[in-house]
Formats: structure tokens, sequence, C-alpha cells
């Protein structure tokens, strides 16, 4: 269930609040900031469901920002939003044959990511006039073609006038440095390419910095840049965000004292708290991490002995103090265990839960007005 509006009436499930005016000043700052961006509404759609960004894009493109196409992941996700954005839909997995044809309307839109030859050629049978971005390989070595390959795409494209490219796709690591060489190298070989556009080669990228743009579009000035923003620009001003979850039961609890599906005993006298989120929205459900510190593994670790133990540290936070799970989660709701002496709420009070946005699930999401 999905809501808009107050916050009355919405206890008893995982809610994610949104400062309204915050965020859409934020929004407008960071399209104003980008020009020809393309937000990105993928997976859950950041927490806060494709259909509402796809909303907000249009949302941008009528307060005059140069919004001109928003992405999606996935061809699956295309039905979440076609019809709330009336503007070029861009797919950022790239195009197989298995692939279904889009209804002639929606192809119209349509701009596939295309990131094998052979692909391309079995597009342009099913589709001679289909609307791509050629997908150049980078060092995140995800998808893309070599610089042959880019060569080879090129002089299809040359015996398929009809088809209308619409310029490089560049999907770039998170950090390591400055990407402006990698990206110079691998733009030189699109133009190498003789790749044929309409217009003003566009160049689709991911993850680059702004100074690194501002640098990319002055050295590259008769390239139209099409920044691709996902993260930054829904989930980019964190203090519009709030998540919380409702106290839904309380239960004294002496040393001893058996509890939860495993039978297992409270360390010392305290409260069970049962409090509402669970797996089912992602809470517990902790996805790999990127560091690769001998600190973080070591940490990784000490949390696994904790699990065996039952003394995992929640999201769920009360008075400002993360408090442990008193046994896993459970599909929609968490039992946490709370010591003597801490204060306990009361049922129905709302405490605060920190979260992965891009893989929490909530019952609900209100933006205040």
């Amino acid at each position: 269930m999905v809501a808009t509006g107050s916050t009355d009436g919405t206890r008893g499930g995982l809610t994610l609040t949104v400062d309204g005016p915050r965020w859409r000043a934020h929004l407008e700052s960071v399209a104003a900031a980008h020009p020809g961006i393309v937000p990105v509404a993928k997976g859950n759609g950041y927490g806060l469901t494709l259909a509402r960004l796809a909303r907000r894009a249009a949302w941008l493109a009528g307060r005059g920002h140069d919004v001109r196409t928003l992405a999606v992941g996935t061809y699956d996700e295309l039905p979440h939003v076609d019809r709330r954005w009336s503007g070029d839909l861009l797919v950022l997995t790239p195009w197989r044959p298995w692939v279904p044809t889009p209804d002639p309307a929606l192809a119209r839109r349509l701009v596939h990511t295309v990131s094998r030859p052979a692909d391309l050629r079995d597009l342009l049978h099913a589709d001679p006039g289909a609307r791509v971005v050629l997908e150049r390989m980078t060092s995140m070595r995800r998808h893309g073609m070599s610089a042959r390959e880019l060569w080879e795409a090129g002089d299809l494209l040359r015996k398929h006038p009809g088809a209308r490219v619409e310029g490089l796709a560049l999907h770039l690591p998170l950090g390591h440095g400055s990407h402006l060489g990698e990206v110079a190298r691998l733009v030189n070989d699109f133009v190498a390419a003789d790749v044929p556009t309409r217009g003003a080669p566009q160049i689709w990228v991911s993850h680059l910095t702004d100074a690194e743009l501002a640098s990319l579009r002055t050295q590259y000035a008769d390239f139209d840049w099409r920044p691709r923003i996902g993260t930054g620009l829904w989930l980019g001003d964190r203090g519009a965000l709030r998540v919380t979850a409702t106290v839904l039961d309380v239960h004294p609890v002496e040393r001893g004292d058996v509890f939860g599906y495993r039978g297992r005993t409270a360390p010392k006298a305290g409260h069970i708290l049962v409090v509402s989120g669970g797996t089912a929205h992602g809470i517990g459900l902790e996805a790999p991490t990127g560091e690769q510190s001998i600190r973080a593994r070591a940490a990784t670790l000490a949390r696994g002995g904790l699990d065996a133990a039952g003394f995992v540290r929640s999201p769920y936070a009360i008075d400002s103090k993360q408090r442990l799970f008193a046994e896993p989660p459970h599909m929609q709701a968490s039992m946490l265990f709370l010591p003597g002496g801490a204060r306990v709420p009361e049922v129905g009070e709302e405490v605060d839960v920190r979260v992965r946005y891009t893989a929490t699930t909530f019952d609900r999401v209100v933006v205040t007005p």
C-alpha cells in the first residue's frame, strides 16, 4: 500500500516519510546543476516506488528542467512508468533477442542499450527503425563492446539508415580515482568507429563527478553529455527522509525466560519489543559490502559470531540508541531486546529505523505537502 499526505492513520507498518518541500527543492537543485540529466528509476524505485519517480521526473520537466529521458533498469519495469512519463525511455540492461517487441506507440519512445554486434543485427532485423545507444566496455567490465566491435557496429548501422543511433553509453565503476583518461579514450574509440548518429552525438554516462562532467563538456563541446543519475537525485538529501516502524507489543522478561521461534532465553531482565518490519521488507538482509579492508572483514566475522549468540545490533533505534535483535527478524515483524533501566516505549509508538533504501520495501511512502 502506498499513500501520499498526512502521517495520520499510517501506524502498523514500515513507513518512509518524505519532507516534501525539502525533497522537491533538492530534486530541482540537482536537475538545474546537470543539464541533460537522465533520472534513473529502477528496482524498487530507491524505496520511493517506480511510479512516484516517473511522476516526479515529469514534474521536473514541467518545471522547465532539461529532462528529456527517463531510464529504467529492465524491460519489465517499463509498465510501471510508461503511462506516468510521456518522454523517451532508456532501458539500461542491454537488449537481448528474447526481449518481446514493444507495441508501436512505446517503440517510438524506447531507446535500447546494445552491447554486442550480434544483438544489434538481430534488433535491426526485428525493428529496422529501432533507437539505440551503443554501450562500450569500461573498466567495470559488465557489458559493452570492444573498440573493434564498435567498428563492426558502425559498419552495420551504415547499412541500416532507418535506425536511430542516440550515441554512446558508458557505465563506469564507482571511485577508483579520476575517470577522465578512460572516458577520453573510449569516446575517441566511438569517434574513430564513425558510427552514424542523428544530430550531435550523445554520451550517456554514469558515476562521473560534477568536476569530471564539466571538464568533459569543455573538452568535447560538440557532444551532448547525458548524466544518468539515480541515488544522487532521489536519495541525495537524506535529511529529507525518515523511516519509522511501529511498536506492536511489549513484554517484560526475567533472566532465563524463554521467547521467540527458537526458544532463546533472556540474558537478563528487560523487555521484548515486537516492532513492525521484517525480512519481507528487507530488514536484517544485508547486501555484500564493497569494503576490502582487514578491519571491515573482521567486523563481518564479529557480526557472524554475534548472530550465533543472538546479540546482533538491529537497525531500530529507541531514544537515539540502536537496539539489539532478540532473534533473527520474522517475515513482517522483528523482536528486540531492551535491557532493564532503558525507557520502555508504548504500544503504538513510532521508532526510527536505519535502512538501505534500495533494498527495503516500505508498507507506505508518505510525502508531506
